[in-house]
């Protein structure tokens, strides 16, 4: 019953997500995310693989274990500090900004507007 529950629940979330990645604003804020993952993925995989808890690995990479938990949670407010963390397990942090194009400007325009009608009514 548990299997048939989750099944049945992951697919009202995937069609849940699909209705949601229509809008372009939620898409783009999707993809950070979804990229958030991905560097969170290596600092963790990292960690099992070279047996160490979060503390020991903030010694090595000269941060606080506080931080590498806020890492592993998503949360990345200082690059220079995730910046320490990612070279000392090989990676770098590469910043781009990327201009919208007119279109996805547009819809994100049209999207903050209607959402703000609808937090006032």
């Amino acid at each position: 019953m548990r299997k048939e529950t989750a099944l049945v629940n992951h697919i009202l979330i995937s069609k849940v997500l699909k209705e949601k990645l229509k809008d372009p604003y939620f898409k783009e804020l999707h993809q950070l995310e979804e990229q958030k993952f991905e560097i969170v993925k290596r600092i963790v995989e990292y960690r099992i693989k070279n047996k160490l808890n979060q503390s020991a690995l903030a010694k090595k990479a000269g941060v606080t274990q506080q931080y590498i938990s806020k890492i592993e949670s998503g949360e990345f407010s200082n690059i220079a500090t995730l910046e320490k963390v990612l070279l000392f397990i090989g990676y770098t942090v590469k910043l781009k900004d990327v201009p919208l194009s007119q279109k996805m400007k547009h819809d994100i325009e049209i999207f903050a507007r209607t959402k703000k009608r609808t937090q006032v009514a």
